[in-house]
């Protein structure tokens, strides 16, 4: 079974069943996000004090200012979501991480996934650190049609994503694999790209010869979880840090799990502009520095997205 895109790839179905997704498990989630310009949340996430290991390796901009803009769009639980007037998450969490070892606050502001890239082409924004899929498309400046729309970016690559399968908690059908949907029942909203998954591993069911896949769509994730929950379906199907966290949140942790692997895994990577390359290592040497120090696995585990680590940094390994 191939899937499809990963989560924030464009802004896409993808997006709008995740943020379906975690509103059932009670997140605190935005309806509609501000200004790019507009600050998301001042919280200081790093060290002012120069002595920083790093520090030496930023561009003087920063060091002066000791402050790097990190364009955001928080409403993607558990990887940046608002709570309490507060952007928290994973990211938030790895940036805090990186701006200990670089001397400097990375300072999260929030806006629209759609004009984060912008943002950062016309100087508003520093870096973005919002769960974005390094694409080739993406680092050579490409819409969805393979039109050439910008200069692109890079990307410091940190975090994995696929997709995975949300089951019932004790995982009664005992599901492992998208093979292991075949002659059941499964539970999804109604026109994602998760919609489009089932039925591709739904035919292959078929040409298998192991059943018929039966699958039930909804006009919301929450709907779909709701159907799992009571036993009418074996599964759902969500970006694995969204699972994840439903899976850690919904019912207090008695509703759900995560089954099996995540599928088609690709890179989430913090981007930055092609002019900046200086910062853009910088970021990289930090994020080396954390993995080593074991700070980075602490957030991760923090937030249950430990199958998402990343063992080191690179740079545009999306394709």
């Amino acid at each position: 079974m191939t899937a499809s895109n990963t989560c924030r790839k464009t802004a896409s179905q993808s997006r709008v069943a995740a943020v379906g997704a975690i509103a059932v498990a009670g997140s605190l989630m935005l309806t509609a996000c501000g200004d790019q310009t507009a600050s998301g949340s001042k919280e200081s996430t790093g060290t002012s004090e120069s002595s920083a290991a790093l520090f030496s390796k930023l561009p003087k901009k920063y060091q002066d200012s000791k402050v790097i803009k990190v364009g955001t769009d928080a409403a993607y639980a558990p990887m940046e979501f608002e709570e309490g007037g507060k952007i928290v998450g994973v990211d938030p969490d790895i940036a805090a991480a990186l701006g200990k070892e670089l001397g400097v606050t990375l300072q999260f502001v929030n806006g629209t996934f759609d004009g984060l890239i912008s943002s950062l082409n016309t100087g508003r924004q520093d870096i973005i650190m919002s769960s974005m899929s390094d694409t080739k498309a993406r680092q050579q400046g490409l819409d969805d049609k393979g039109k050439k729309v910008g200069e692109g970016v890079d990307f410091v690559d940190y975090f994995t994503s696929g997709v995975s399968l949300l089951v019932k908690k004790g995982n009664p059908e005992k599901i492992q694999s998208f093979d292991d949907l075949c002659g059941k029942k499964v539970a999804v909203q109604r026109g994602t790209i998760y919609e489009e998954t089932f039925k591709t591993q739904a035919a292959k069911c078929s040409k298998d010869g192991k059943g018929k896949l039966t699958i039930e769509a909804f006009d919301t994730d929450a709907e779909a979880q709701t159907r799992v929950k009571s036993g009418g379906a074996v599964a759902d199907l969500n970006d694995y840090p969204v699972s994840a966290y439903i899976a850690k949140t919904a019912g207090g942790g008695n509703d759900f799990e995560v089954a099996g692997d995540q599928t088609e895994a690709g890179p989430f990577g913090i981007a930055v502009d092609k002019d900046n390359a200086q910062l853009r290592d910088a970021l990289k040497e930090a994020l080396t520095a954390i993995i080593k120090n074991g700070e980075y696995n602490k957030v991760l585990e923090k937030w249950d997205v430990k199958n998402s680590a990343v063992t080191e940094a690179t740079i545009n390994a999306g394709k």
